[in-house]
C-alpha cells in the first residue's frame, strides 16, 4: 500500500538499503511507524529483517549483541545513533509470562505474532510502502483498539498485552473493541503472576510519556486492574472518590517526563505504610523507593505568615533540594481551588525560596560543631549523641545566628549537663 509517512533518518535509509542490498527483506516496524500514522511526534526507529543476527553483524562494523538469543543487534550509527534490529520472529510456545520464538521468513509471521493491529504495521523507508495486513492503521483513524487475532489467546499468550492495552487505550485515545475489552476484564486476576518489573514498566510508561494519564488509569479501575495490582489506590477510589477524581486532576497539571513527581502526587492521598506498600511491590531503586515516600508523605508547605522559625524546620525535615518538586505537587493541587489558593502557595514558595537564599544551616552537617567537638568536650561517645546535635541543630534553626562554634560549645554543654553527659573540667583539661 502506498502511502505517505515523515521520511526515515538517513542512516535507517542506509541500514535498509545495506540489508537489502545483501538480499535480507527488512522493514520499519513498532512504535515510530504507529506513532507517525497517528500524528503524534514519533520514538526511536526499530526494524525487522529476514537476516539472522550473524548476518546482520558481519555487514555492519559496529554493533551491539543487545538481545542475540531474541534475534536482536544494535547498530552504532555514524553519528552515534543505536538502532536496533531484530530478525522475524514467530511464537512457538507461550504461557502467559513469556514467549518461545523461533525465527521466521516472512514480515507478515513477525506481524502475525504482535499483540495489536495498531503494532502490526510495518513501513518500507526506501519504497515508502505500507504493510498493513490486520488493518491497524484503520483502527487508528476509527479510534479503535483490538488484538491482532483472538483477543483471549493474544491475552493468555502474554497477561502483560492486558496493561499495554490499557495503556494504549489510553495514550492514543481509543475505544477497546468489546470482545478484546471483555477477554481483558475476564484475564485481570493473571496480573499477578507476571514478573513485578513488567508490571511496573507499564504502570511508569504511563507516568512518564502520557500528557493525559488519568485515561489510562481509569481504565485500570474500570478492567479491574487498579483492584488486583493496586488495591490501596482502588479502596482510595472507592471511599473517597472526590480525592480520587482531584488526585487524577493534579497528575493532568503535571508534566511528562516527570514519573517521579507523578507517582508521588498519585500516592500523596493514602496514609503512609500504604505508600510503602505501594511503592514495594514496585520494586524501583533504592534511591527512587525514598525519593517518591519523601515526596507523597511530605507535610504541606508552611502557609504564608508562618514564622521563619518553622519555615526553616520544614525545609529542615523535607529537604531543600525537595522545594521545587513540593511545590509543584502543591500548586498543582491548589489550581482547582481557584486563584487565591494557587497565589497563596506560590507565595509560599516564594518565601521559602527567599529564605533559602540566606543560605541557613539546615542539616546536622551544616552546624559548626560535630562530634569530635562534643568528645573534646569531655562526652563520651554514643547514641546520646545524635541527640544532642538535634537539639543544637533545632536550637540554630530558631535563630540561624547561632550557628557559633562557641554559643554552640555552651549550649551543647547545658544540654549534656542536664542527663550528666560531661565529664568533669579537670578531665576535660587532662
Amino acid at each position: 500500500m502506498k502511502t505517505s509517512l515523515p521520511q526515515a533518518p538517513s542512516a535507517v535509509r542506509w541500514i535498509v538499503r545495506t540489508l537489502e542490498d545483501a538480499g535480507y527483506e527488512t522493514w520499519a516496524v513498532g512504535g515510530a511507524v504507529r506513532d507517525a500514522l497517528a500524528g503524534r511526534p514519533g520514538g526511536d526507529w526499530d526494524l525487522a529483517t529476514r537476516a539472522r543476527p550473524s548476518a546482520i553483524r558481519s555487514l555492519f562494523r559496529r554493533t551491539v549483541p543487545i538481545g542475540i538469543e531474541h534475534g536482536t543487534v544494535g547498530i552504532l550509527t555514524r553519528g552515534g545513533t543505536l538502532i536496533e534490529i531484530t530478525t522475524f520472529r514467530r511464537d512457538v510456545e507461550t504461557d502467559g509470562r513469556h514467549a518461545v520464538v523461533e525465527f521466521a521468513e516472512t514480515i507478515v509471521e513477525d506481524l502475525a505474532r504482535r499483540d495489536f493491529t495498531i503494532n502490526a504495521i510495518a513501513w518500507h523507508p526506501l519504497r515508502e510502502e505500507l504493510y498493513d495486513p490486520f488493518d491497524g492503521a484503520g483502527d487508528l483513524e476509527r479510534g479503535v483498539l483490538r488484538t491482532v487475532g483472538r483477543a483471549e489467546d493474544r491475552f493468555r499468550e502474554d497477561y502483560l498485552r492486558i496493561l499495554r492495552a490499557l495503556r494504549f487505550a489510553g495514550r492514543f485515545e481509543l475505544e477497546i473493541q468489546a470482545v478484546t475489552w471483555q477477554a481483558a476484564r475476564s484475564l485481570v486476576e493473571h496480573l499477578p503472576e507476571l514478573s513485578p518489573e513488567r508490571v511496573r514498566e507499564e504502570l511508569l510508561k504511563i507516568l512518564d510519556d502520557d500528557p493525559a494519564p488519568s485515561r489510562a488509569l481509569h481504565l485500570y479501575a474500570a478492567s479491574g486492574t487498579l483492584r488486583v495490582l493496586y488495591p490501596e489506590l482502588e479502596a482510595l477510589r472507592n471511599a473517597r472518590p472526590a480525592v480520587w477524581a482531584r488526585c487524577l486532576t493534579v497528575l493532568e497539571r503535571l508534566p511528562p517526563g516527570r514519573w517521579v513527581l507523578r507517582l508521588a502526587a498519585l500516592l500523596r492521598p493514602l496514609p503512609s505504610e500504604e505508600t510503602a506498600a505501594v511503592l514495594v511491590r514496585l520494586r524501583l531503586s533504592n534511591a527512587a523507593t525514598d525519593e517518591v515516600a519523601r515526596l507523597a508523605d511530605a507535610d504541606p508547605m508552611p502557609p504564608p505568615g508562618t514564622p521563619d522559625a518553622d519555615v526553616r524546620r520544614w525545609l529542615s525535615r523535607h529537604g531543600a533540594e525537595r522545594l521545587n518538586d513540593l511545590a509543584r505537587l502543591e500548586l498543582a493541587a491548589a489550581r482547582g481551588g481557584g486563584k487565591a489558593e494557587a497565589r497563596a502557595v506560590a507565595a509560599s514558595w516564594a518565601r521559602a525560596r527567599s529564605i533559602l537564599r540566606g543560605r541557613p544551616p539546615l542539616s546536622v552537617s551544616d552546624l559548626a560543631l560535630d562530634g569530635r567537638d562534643l568528645i573534646r568536650l569531655g562526652m563520651k561517645p554514643g547514641p546520646r549523641f545524635g541527640d544532642i546535635l538535634d537539639e543544637l541543630l533545632d536550637w540554630v534553626l530558631e535563630d540561624p545566628a547561632r550557628n557559633e562554634r562557641s554559643l554552640l560549645e555552651e549550649r551543647a554543654l547545658e544540654i549534656a549537663s542536664e542527663t550528666g553527659e560531661t565529664a568533669s573540667a579537670g578531665e576535660r583539661d587532662g
